[in-house]
């Protein structure tokens, strides 16, 4: 039986990101005013296309939907619109991965271990980093 969008969202998570790990609370450094200039509508739109090419690419050896529609593989250019312009949940073969049009990074709930290793693949030649936030 297929998870619920819901259901998965209480499941184990990971992130992909522009940064390698997550930044410890007080660490050196600006993390914040980094992360500010990130969040310009300039930067944001180059880290977003790496999310879609990440997206698209996976898209290539596994099958894709958005939210809970029941249309499977839907064009790439909707796929690209949808993570462009809304919080969208892509399913795949159990996971899901949660694309907001004003983050950084993108959230993997529930990858297999096949899966985790093509997104860490597939993260690498995006210029991004696939990491499993400290508990």
């Amino acid at each position: 039986m297929k998870k619920s969008i819901d259901e998965l969202l209480g499941s184990p998570y990971w992130i992909v990101d522009i940064l390698p790990s997550q930044v410890p609370e007080g660490s050196p450094g600006q993390y914040f005013a980094v992360e500010k200039y990130y969040l310009q509508v300039d930067a944001l739109a180059g880290i977003k296309q790496k999310h879609i090419d990440l997206v698209l690419k996976l898209n290539c050896y596994r099958d894709l939907s958005i939210d809970e529609e029941t249309c499977v593989n839907p064009p790439p250019a909707r796929i690209a619109d949808e993570m462009r312009h809304r919080y969208v949940c892509l399913l795949t073969d159990g996971a899901m991965i949660v694309s907001e049009p004003d983050n950084t990074y993108l959230t993997v709930f529930n990858p297999d271990p096949s899966l985790l290793d093509l997104l860490k693949t597939l993260a690498v030649g995006e210029g991004l980093y696939v990491w499993k936030p400290a508990s």
